[in-house]
């Protein structure tokens, strides 16, 4: 009955997995760093909206600026962390790779 529906994972694949989650954490800690010194406004969104859970009226709110200009630096915000955290990603790939 219990755990019928559980993946067996080995101890190795597990460790694999909380090595690439720990990367991961990493790059982005690292792009929000880089993203915080050249717009401390974006990163303040980006860390009330996905770490604090905040919705943009709250965001807007706390930040005292409006609703549309959160969602603009929102977007804004999450299409340069992904293409920063892909940049890292991929160098990081090329450079373990030599």
């Amino acid at each position: 009955k219990r755990g019928s529906g559980a993946q067996k994972v080995s101890l190795d694949e597990a460790a694999d997995v909380s090595n690439e989650r720990a990367a991961d954490l990493v790059a982005l800690d690292d792009a929000l760093a880089n993203l915080s010194a050249i717009d401390p406004r974006k990163c303040q969104i980006v860390e009330l909206k996905y770490f604090g859970g905040m919705t943009i009226e709250e965001t807007a709110e706390v930040l005292g600026i409006s609703n549309p200009t959160v969602e603009r630096d929102w977007h804004t915000a999450k299409i340069w962390l992904h293409r920063e955290i892909s940049r890292t990603v991929t160098s990081d790939d090329l450079s373990s790779e030599s």
